[in-house]
């Protein structure tokens, strides 16, 4: 990091513990009560060349708190007499602050630099030392990492969890070869799902939504015909796919697959991929504005067998 004081706790990402949890003072809260639940939710996946926010600035301490943090820290002498000296010339004699801004106490805040805990390239990369901002102005224009609402999006898209997605299948256990088999997911779990950052400090914040768009069925084998033939099943009045129902055997399911061989004593890891439109409002956006869309899915075992002949 730069040669400032650093803020050694700030975190990348909430606790997956809890609704509403909050990094350290400063940092950024997130608010994961509008997320999906369950012991099969997962994170979506997005485009390959897109991730979010390596690092940024945020945020984090009063004059009095900033004081109370890093005075330990010379005092204990660990860091060496040049680099403390250099710190008690930039933040208490006056290059270019004085006595910590104590006299500034309830009109601005110091900045310090957040890395994303989950490492992406450029994690380190914000190495400017800790900062003041007054009250009501914007951060220096030469630190593009200020966090924004835009930032803020980004950073509530990581934490978005969704529903597992093991399909329904018709028949059950055992299907049969050329008999077209059913698939459906339940749709009172498949529901838009929402995660709120925000940094009280500077009364911003960003909503980021997910909801569910289309369903993809990867048979697990070239040996199989979906349904639609794409493989992807449009979500439908908020349906996903079709359950069966008595009377419909002779119809094709408007999401499904037909195996064309038997699993012999195997079976075909069946994949269903759920693709989750996601956008954001916020602070200064009311309208929603798009980010990538994300995937998330799993695989399930199905055992394909022959259809059996009636001796008569």
């Amino acid at each position: 990091m730069g040669g400032g004081a650093q803020n050694p706790q700030a975190s990348g990402n909430a606790e997956d513990d809890g609704t509403v949890s909050a990094t350290a003072s400063g940092g950024i809260v997130y608010d994961r009560s509008k997320n999906g639940t369950g012991a099969k939710t997962g994170a979506v996946t997005p485009p390959a060349d897109w991730t979010p926010p390596a690092c940024w600035y945020s945020p984090t301490y009063s004059p009095a708190e900033f004081k109370k943090y890093v005075e330990p820290i010379w005092q204990a002498e660990s860091t060496g007499p040049q680099w403390d000296l250099e710190q008690r010339k930039r933040y208490v004699d006056g290059e270019p602050y004085k006595n910590f801004n104590l006299d500034k106490a309830g009109k601005g805040y110091w900045w310090t630099s957040f890395p994303n805990k989950s490492y992406p390239p450029g994690w380190d990369g914000c190495d400017e030392p800790t900062f003041w901002v007054d009250e009501g102005d914007p951060p220096p224009a030469d630190i593009p990492e200020a966090i924004t609402p835009e930032m803020l999006s980004k950073l509530a898209y990581a934490e978005i969890r969704v529903p597992g997605t093991e399909v329904t299948l018709a028949p059950e256990g055992e299907t049969k070869v050329n008999l077209p088999t059913w698939a459906w997911l339940d749709e009172t779990e498949f529901k838009p799902v929402s995660v709120t950052a925000s940094v009280p400090m500077l009364d911003i914040e960003a909503t980021t939504t997910a909801e569910p768009v289309s369903l993809k069925i990867d048979p697990g084998t070239k040996d199989a015909e979906t349904y639609p033939a794409s493989g992807a099943c449009p979500i439908r009045n908020g349906k996903i796919g079709e359950p069966y129902a008595k009377g419909k055997s002779k119809q094709d399911p408007s999401c499904g697959v037909k195996y064309l061989r038997s699993s012999g004593d195997g079976s075909y890891p069946l994949k269903a991929t759920v693709t989750w439109k996601i956008s954001w409002t916020g602070t200064g956006v009311n309208e929603p504005k798009g980010l990538p869309d994300g995937e998330f899915g799993a695989e399930q075992e199905v055992v394909v067998g022959e259809i059996q002949a009636i001796n008569r």
